[in-house]
């Protein structure tokens, strides 16, 4: 049965969502790395062709933590997955099952549209893996992430 602590993010969310994004460097310890404005938020889910998805966790009609995804595609598998880009729950909150809801938003959403997969990547030292793992999730522990930004990733866009 749905959890109807969590729904769809609207509009109205999001300058609350940006505060959290905002918690969450905090969190991973990176919060001069975080530049999102609710501007830019309010496009990516609500503009002409979203390509960001999120939901809403509330407490007492208060947000207080949200997921936000995109889809991404497997070529092994053919079907889409979805990338959860951020999970983040208040820490007064955790314990309260509303991360776990989210998540489980979200298989709901796999499940519902055929699609193969839920990925996301998790800090190494984030003591939510455990949490994760009880979920029966995987570390793909083989895998690196690698990453273009800045002056690299404009480095290579100069040599088309």
């Amino acid at each position: 049965m749905a959890d109807d602590r969590i729904r769809r993010i609207r509009e109205e969310d999001v300058d609350a969502v940006v505060r959290l994004v905002y918690d969450l460097a905090e969190f991973e310890r990176a919060p001069d790395e975080c530049h999102l404005t609710p501007e830019q938020l309010r496009t990516a889910l609500f503009g002409e062709a979203p390509a960001l998805f999120g939901h809403v966790a509330e407490d007492g009609g208060e947000i207080v933590g949200y997921a936000l995804w995109f889809l991404n595609f497997s070529t092994w598998r053919g079907v889409h997955g979805v990338y959860l880009e951020d999970l983040y729950v208040r820490p007064e909150q955790r314990g309260s099952g509303l991360g776990k809801a989210l998540l489980a938003t979200l298989a709901a959403v796999c499940v519902e549209r055929g699609y193969a997969r839920l990925e996301w990547s998790v800090l190494n030292w984030n003591p939510a893996q455990g949490f994760y793992k009880s979920l029966g999730a995987v570390p793909m522990d083989e895998w690196t992430v690698d990453r273009l930004t800045d002056e690299p990733l404009k480095a290579l866009a100069a040599q088309v």
